[in-house]
């Protein structure tokens, strides 16, 4: 048989954590217990009351069924009182939201719905990989804007206004920024939505970091006059713990909803109920939730700094969410070089800063995902391999 993959999937490699999960199974089998540092998957659990409401409502008789497409309106309500009160933003539950089965998906439902063989998107460098072959699949073009350390990682307008931006119909934006750590700046989104609403483009802002060793959660929708080109993705895996029941929303105008909706509707058949009432519930926690959370991954965050320092890359003490993004020393050619030496000499797999675009060449990522005693184990093998002043 001569059976041939689509054109689309040309040039869309498989995922890189995908592979390297391969690779580090195979070491782990090998004897070798990898710490792995890389992937940004919460390690903590979701609140009891959120674990108790799905163990509830999963052995009721009639939960089993379809559910609405737009999701139940219990979530509905619950996500615009959550937006209500940590972002200050106005969202009707009726017709600006649209609960989503993990917000990467809703990624590939924007792609899909805008963009036509040949329009071109706006995407960071460095930035989350997803929204490249999100992109690609559709069948857009991605157009890099770099994002630079001296710029505080946020878009150079003055450049971009010298690209011709005729065919541009997208454009990806991610604060808190993942994988520099970068928080939002209303000096940073003002003149975004202007440069938006000048050249027509709609602005795509994944926002699932805000709340992680974030003291002001801010949501690009409060802005005003936000809503006429903006539509933001958020999602519960990170914040509330809930990465695996994978749940998140689309946040926008009535129109951008219901134009997704077309495609999203296509696509699949609803949310388990369970899990939305679940989920509800995790959007009403108060603040000591996310203190809570935030006191855990402050103290791993001392312990990434200790480790980061042992190698000698140069980071920022500003960063935001659940990574830290540094430098690599000049010694290093790149991020990679660096990370291969650490996975096999030391066991310990960091993340290289290359797999998130060209810029990110010369850094590399640690996530915040591990026990303390996991990172303290990580720095005792790196120290066991080579003097410090040596690394």
């Amino acid at each position: 048989m001569n059976i041939t993959t689509a054109k689309r999937l040309e040039g869309i490699g498989e995922y890189y954590f995908s592979q390297k999960l391969r690779e580090i199974d195979e070491l782990n089998r090998q004897g070798k217990n990898i710490i792995n540092l890389g992937i940004g998957s919460p390690d903590l659990p979701p609140h009891p009351d959120v674990i108790k409401v799905l163990n509830e409502e999963s052995v009721k008789p009639n939960v089993h069924a379809y559910q609405n497409y737009k999701g139940s309106p219990l979530l509905r309500k619950a996500f615009a009182d959550w937006y209500r009160q940590w972002y200050s933003v106005t969202l009707n539950p009726e017709s600006e939201i649209l609960p989503l089965i993990g917000s990467k998906e809703g990624i590939m439902h924007i792609c899909m719905t805008y963009l036509n063989e040949g329009d071109e998107v706006l995407v960071p460098n460095p930035g989350y990989p997803t929204y490249r072959s999100a992109v690609k699949l559709a069948g857009g073009i991605c157009v890099d804007y770099d994002l630079k350390e001296e710029n505080r990682y946020f878009p150079d307008f003055n450049e971009l206004e010298q690209k011709d931006l005729s065919k541009v119909k997208l454009m990806w934006v991610n604060y808190p920024h993942m994988p520099t750590g970068q928080v939002a700046s209303v000096d940073m989104y003002t003149p975004l939505i202007s440069f938006a609403k000048k050249h027509n483009i709609l602005v795509c802002h994944d926002n699932p970091y805000s709340f992680i060793l974030n003291d002001q959660p801010m949501s690009l929708l409060s802005l005003e006059g936000a809503k006429d080109v903006v539509v933001e993705l958020n999602s519960l895996s990170k914040s509330q713990n809930m990465a695996g029941w994978r749940i998140g929303v689309l946040c926008g105008a009535k129109e951008r909803i219901d134009e997704v909706i077309r495609f999203k509707s296509n696509m699949d058949s609803g949310m388990f109920l369970p899990l939305q009432l679940a989920a509800a519930k995790a959007l009403s926690l108060g603040k000591e939730w996310y203190d809570s959370v935030n006191d855990i991954y402050r103290a791993r965050r001392a312990k990434v700094y200790e480790l980061l320092d042992m190698l000698q890359c140069h980071y920022s003490g500003e960063q935001v969410g659940m990574f830290m993004w540094a430098r690599i020393p000049s010694a290093y050619k790149n991020g990679y070089e660096l990370s291969d030496e650490v996975l096999y000499n030391s066991n310990v797999f960091i993340t290289p800063g290359g797999i998130f675009g060209s810029a990110g060449e010369k850094y590399i990522r640690i996530s915040l995902c591990g026990s303390i005693e996991k990172f303290e184990e990580a720095i005792k093998r790196i120290k066991n391999v080579k003097a410090p002043e040596n690394v």
